[in-house]
Protein backbone atom coordinates (compact mmCIF):
# COMPACT_ATOMS: atom_id res chain seq x y z
CA UNK A 1 0.00 0.00 0.00
CA UNK A 2 1.85 3.59 -1.47
CA UNK A 3 1.37 6.35 1.56
CA UNK A 4 -0.43 9.36 0.22
CA UNK A 5 2.01 11.78 1.56
CA UNK A 6 4.83 12.20 3.73
CA UNK A 7 4.10 15.34 5.35
CA UNK A 8 0.51 16.36 5.86
CA UNK A 9 0.37 19.59 6.46
CA UNK A 10 3.22 20.55 3.43
CA UNK A 11 2.47 20.64 -0.13
CA UNK A 12 4.47 17.69 -1.55
CA UNK A 13 6.33 17.21 -4.78
CA UNK A 14 6.66 13.89 -5.95
CA UNK A 15 10.21 13.53 -8.33
CA UNK A 16 11.35 10.43 -10.62
CA UNK A 17 13.27 10.04 -13.64
CA UNK A 18 13.12 7.92 -16.50
CA UNK A 19 16.03 6.48 -19.37
CA UNK A 20 19.33 6.62 -16.77
CA UNK A 21 20.09 3.48 -18.20
CA UNK A 22 19.71 3.90 -21.83
CA UNK A 23 22.35 4.10 -24.71
CA UNK A 24 20.27 7.06 -26.58
CA UNK A 25 17.84 9.30 -26.05
CA UNK A 26 17.35 11.86 -23.09
CA UNK A 27 16.86 11.40 -19.11
CA UNK A 28 13.42 12.80 -18.33
CA UNK A 29 12.26 13.94 -14.86
CA UNK A 30 8.60 14.45 -13.76
CA UNK A 31 7.45 16.02 -10.79
CA UNK A 32 3.97 15.81 -9.84
CA UNK A 33 1.62 17.43 -6.71
CA UNK A 34 -1.35 15.22 -6.14
CA UNK A 35 -3.94 16.67 -3.61
CA UNK A 36 -3.85 15.45 -0.29
CA UNK A 37 -5.56 11.73 0.40
CA UNK A 38 -5.08 11.09 -3.38
CA UNK A 39 -6.59 7.16 -4.14
CA UNK A 40 -6.12 5.62 -7.36
CA UNK A 41 -6.42 1.91 -6.85
CA UNK A 42 -3.78 1.37 -9.95
CA UNK A 43 -1.16 3.63 -9.02
CA UNK A 44 2.00 2.00 -8.06
CA UNK A 45 5.26 1.64 -9.55
CA UNK A 46 5.78 2.26 -13.16
CA UNK A 47 7.66 -0.73 -13.37
CA UNK A 48 5.12 -2.85 -12.02
CA UNK A 49 2.47 -2.22 -14.72
CA UNK A 50 1.45 -2.88 -17.89
CA UNK A 51 2.15 -0.26 -20.76
CA UNK A 52 -1.60 0.10 -20.96
CA UNK A 53 -1.97 0.71 -17.08
CA UNK A 54 0.65 3.04 -17.52
CA UNK A 55 -1.36 4.58 -20.36
CA UNK A 56 -4.34 4.98 -18.98
CA UNK A 57 -2.64 6.08 -15.50
CA UNK A 58 -0.88 9.27 -17.21
CA UNK A 59 -4.70 10.29 -18.34
CA UNK A 60 -5.69 10.32 -14.69
CA UNK A 61 -2.48 11.72 -13.21
CA UNK A 62 -2.48 14.82 -15.38
CA UNK A 63 -6.59 14.96 -14.91
CA UNK A 64 -6.27 14.70 -11.04
CA UNK A 65 -2.88 16.31 -10.15
CA UNK A 66 -3.01 19.76 -8.93
CA UNK A 67 0.54 20.42 -10.88
CA UNK A 68 2.65 18.38 -12.88
CA UNK A 69 5.37 18.71 -15.23
CA UNK A 70 8.32 17.32 -17.30
CA UNK A 71 12.11 18.07 -17.83
CA UNK A 72 14.10 16.35 -20.20
CA UNK A 73 17.82 16.91 -20.60
CA UNK A 74 20.00 15.55 -23.97
CA UNK A 75 22.42 13.22 -24.57
CA UNK A 76 24.43 16.14 -25.61
CA UNK A 77 24.40 17.09 -22.40
CA UNK A 78 24.22 13.87 -20.84
CA UNK A 79 27.78 12.97 -22.26
CA UNK A 80 28.78 16.54 -21.07
CA UNK A 81 27.63 16.24 -17.60
CA UNK A 82 27.16 12.88 -16.89
CA UNK A 83 24.36 10.93 -16.34
CA UNK A 84 23.74 11.76 -12.65
CA UNK A 85 23.88 15.11 -13.34
CA UNK A 86 21.36 15.11 -15.88
CA UNK A 87 18.83 12.93 -13.60
CA UNK A 88 19.04 15.78 -10.93
CA UNK A 89 18.74 18.85 -14.03
CA UNK A 90 15.80 17.26 -15.12
CA UNK A 91 14.11 16.93 -11.90
CA UNK A 92 15.28 20.84 -11.50
CA UNK A 93 13.53 21.34 -14.86
CA UNK A 94 10.54 19.30 -14.10
CA UNK A 95 10.22 21.26 -10.80
CA UNK A 96 10.70 24.69 -12.08
CA UNK A 97 8.00 24.19 -14.53
CA UNK A 98 5.50 23.49 -11.81
CA UNK A 99 2.78 25.83 -11.40
CA UNK A 100 2.30 24.98 -7.84
CA UNK A 101 5.45 25.71 -5.68
CA UNK A 102 5.91 22.62 -3.62
CA UNK A 103 7.07 22.95 -0.02
CA UNK A 104 9.00 19.42 0.25
CA UNK A 105 10.37 17.56 -2.98
CA UNK A 106 10.26 13.77 -2.41
CA UNK A 107 13.07 12.13 -4.39
CA UNK A 108 12.76 8.65 -5.64
CA UNK A 109 16.70 7.26 -4.88
CA UNK A 110 19.03 7.90 -2.32
CA UNK A 111 20.70 10.98 -3.51
CA UNK A 112 19.75 14.53 -4.77
CA UNK A 113 21.22 18.30 -5.56
CA UNK A 114 19.19 20.63 -3.62
CA UNK A 115 16.51 22.64 -5.44
CA UNK A 116 16.90 26.33 -4.49
CA UNK A 117 16.10 26.26 -0.85
CA UNK A 118 13.03 23.54 -1.03
CA UNK A 119 14.04 20.83 1.58
CA UNK A 120 13.64 17.58 0.33
CA UNK A 121 13.94 13.90 1.40
CA UNK A 122 15.12 10.93 -0.68
CA UNK A 123 13.51 7.78 -0.47
CA UNK A 124 14.73 4.59 -1.72
CA UNK A 125 12.28 2.76 -4.05
CA UNK A 126 10.37 5.69 -3.62
CA UNK A 127 8.42 5.01 -6.38
CA UNK A 128 6.63 1.78 -4.46
CA UNK A 129 6.25 3.77 -1.45
CA UNK A 130 4.45 7.24 -2.07
CA UNK A 131 2.07 7.91 -4.40
CA UNK A 132 3.22 11.24 -5.83
CA UNK A 133 6.57 9.51 -6.70
CA UNK A 134 4.88 6.56 -8.15
CA UNK A 135 2.77 9.09 -10.26
CA UNK A 136 5.99 11.21 -11.43
CA UNK A 137 7.83 7.26 -12.63
CA UNK A 138 4.42 6.93 -14.64
CA UNK A 139 4.78 10.45 -15.98
CA UNK A 140 8.51 10.09 -17.11
CA UNK A 141 8.06 6.71 -18.41
CA UNK A 142 5.36 7.67 -20.87
CA UNK A 143 6.40 10.73 -22.18
CA UNK A 144 10.17 9.11 -22.49
CA UNK A 145 8.99 5.77 -24.47
CA UNK A 146 6.60 8.04 -26.22
CA UNK A 147 9.33 10.25 -27.39
CA UNK A 148 11.82 7.58 -27.95
CA UNK A 149 9.28 5.63 -30.22
CA UNK A 150 8.46 8.79 -32.28
CA UNK A 151 11.99 8.97 -33.03
CA UNK A 152 12.03 5.35 -34.02
CA UNK A 153 10.99 6.62 -37.30
CA UNK A 154 13.37 9.08 -38.29
CA UNK A 155 16.15 5.99 -37.35
CA UNK A 156 15.04 3.31 -37.92
CA UNK A 157 16.91 -0.13 -37.50
CA UNK A 158 17.77 0.38 -33.42
CA UNK A 159 14.38 -1.12 -31.98
CA UNK A 160 13.75 1.99 -30.08
CA UNK A 161 9.99 1.54 -30.91
CA UNK A 162 10.57 -1.38 -28.47
CA UNK A 163 13.91 -0.81 -26.50
CA UNK A 164 12.93 2.84 -26.05
CA UNK A 165 16.80 2.84 -25.87
CA UNK A 166 17.98 0.82 -23.20
CA UNK A 167 20.82 -1.80 -24.37
CA UNK A 168 19.08 -4.67 -25.90
CA UNK A 169 20.64 -7.12 -28.00
CA UNK A 170 18.55 -5.24 -31.38
CA UNK A 171 19.86 -2.13 -30.46
CA UNK A 172 23.46 -2.86 -29.93
CA UNK A 173 23.06 -5.23 -33.76
CA UNK A 174 21.75 -1.66 -35.07
CA UNK A 175 24.83 0.23 -33.71
CA UNK A 176 27.07 -2.44 -35.27
CA UNK A 177 25.33 -2.26 -38.63
CA UNK A 178 24.65 1.18 -38.87
CA UNK A 179 26.90 3.18 -36.27
CA UNK A 180 25.50 6.08 -34.02
CA UNK A 181 22.63 8.90 -34.12
CA UNK A 182 23.10 12.04 -32.94
CA UNK A 183 20.90 10.84 -30.13
CA UNK A 184 22.85 8.07 -28.67
CA UNK A 185 25.20 8.95 -25.54
CA UNK A 186 28.60 8.96 -26.76
CA UNK A 187 30.45 9.12 -23.44
CA UNK A 188 27.65 5.43 -22.70
CA UNK A 189 29.51 2.00 -23.46
CA UNK A 190 27.42 1.63 -26.42
CA UNK A 191 28.90 -2.12 -27.42
CA UNK A 192 30.49 -4.15 -25.13
CA UNK A 193 34.24 -3.03 -26.99
CA UNK A 194 35.01 -0.04 -27.57
CA UNK A 195 37.44 0.11 -29.54
CA UNK A 196 34.93 -0.24 -32.63
CA UNK A 197 34.61 3.14 -34.82
CA UNK A 198 31.43 4.26 -35.61
CA UNK A 199 30.28 6.49 -38.67
CA UNK A 200 27.31 9.07 -37.35
CA UNK A 201 24.44 8.49 -39.10
CA UNK A 202 23.16 12.25 -40.64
Amino acid sequence: MLHSSFSPDKVEAGCDEAGRGCLAGPVVAAAVILPKDYKHELLNDSKQLTKTEREELRVDIQRDSLAWAIGEVSSVDIDRINILNASFEAMHRAISSLTICPQLLLIDGNRFNPYKHIPYECVVRGDATYLSIAAASILAKTHRDELMMNLAESYPGYGWESNVGYPTLEHRDGIRKSGITPFHRRSFQLLPSQLELFEEVK
